[in-house]
């Protein structure tokens, strides 16, 4: 996740009288900035491993560690 939500920004939003809706807004934002990079790291995960079929197929080992390299980095990246 790129954005950096703080629990304080989302206790002031709550706690805010003027508008009451600021705590709905954030958690939407958040949970749709999740949702998002949820939905990237799925469609990421599966370009990369169709990539590794294809270059099995080709015989093509240069093509197979470097896709399998960034299948290993975006599996232990935290998301």
């Amino acid at each position: 996740m790129d954005k950096y939500y703080s629990y304080t920004d989302f206790l002031k939003a709550l706690g805010r009288t003027d508008n009451t809706n600021n705590a709905e807004k954030l958690l939407d934002t958040i949970y749709l900035d999740l949702f998002l990079n949820h939905v990237h790291r799925a469609q990421t995960e599966e370009y990369l491993l169709a990539c590794i079929d294809s270059a099995l197929d080709e015989r093509n080992e240069a093509a197979f560690n470097k896709y399998v390299k960034e299948l290993e980095k975006l599996q232990t990246t935290v998301g």
